[in-house]
């Protein structure tokens, strides 16, 4: 199995069986996600340095405007999608096996959480998982210390309040904050 084919497996959200090959593709990727990623975290790296790091890391192109305060932490990275102009800040923690997308003009703060699996309620087949993506759109602020559960659609424009938990999607222009989030208000757009 290539990369190509983990990510298609991974876009059907089918159970992943403890032992199966996709699994220990799981395995292959958090290894070389914590050689990537202790490069990151412990030298100092430029800007366009840190940049190279993280391309290597997704397997893709980042923009040239992206932005990232390490340390940074995730479990595979080759199921990332980084769009234009997105600055993700310190001790953040990707679980992106399930497909991470974070679009255009993105802020994610300090020590936020996305996680993209879960585990099957089933005790008996507990080590198996169950993948489930994460999309976040355009001009989307996520407060520090916010989690983001597997499944979650983020519309634009959207902002998590800080210490959220949020456990289904959340509209376009819309506040959320809380555990679990809740709407707090619409986002009234001006655009003088």
């Amino acid at each position: 199995m290539n990369l190509e084919d983990f990510i298609e497996q991974m876009k059907k959200q089918q159970p992943v069986i403890k032992g199966s090959e996709i699994f220990e593709m799981f395995h292959k990727y958090s290894q070389e996600a914590l050689k990537i990623t202790n490069e990151i975290n412990n030298k100092y790296n430029t800007p366009e340095e840190i940049r190279i790091l993280f391309s290597k890391l997704t397997g893709k192109e980042i923009d040239k405007n992206f932005g990232l305060f390490p340390p940074f932490y995730t479990d595979c990275g080759k199921n990332i999608t980084i769009g234009k102009n997105v600055f993700i800040n310190a001790c953040c923690r990707f679980q992106d096996q399930g497909g991470i997308t974070i679009g255009d003009d993105c802020l994610i703060g300090h020590n936020v959480t996305i996680a993209t699996l879960n585990h099957d309620f089933n005790p008996q087949k507990r080590a198996n998982l169950n993948p489930n993506p994460v999309k976040i759109g355009n001009k989307v602020w996520i407060g520090s210390d916010s989690t983001i559960l597997p499944g979650v659609e983020i519309g634009d424009g959207a902002i998590i309040g800080a210490g959220s938990v949020v456990t289904k999607s959340v509209h376009a222009n819309t506040i959320v904050a809380g555990n679990p989030a809740k709407i707090i208000k619409k986002i009234e757009v001006n655009n003088d």
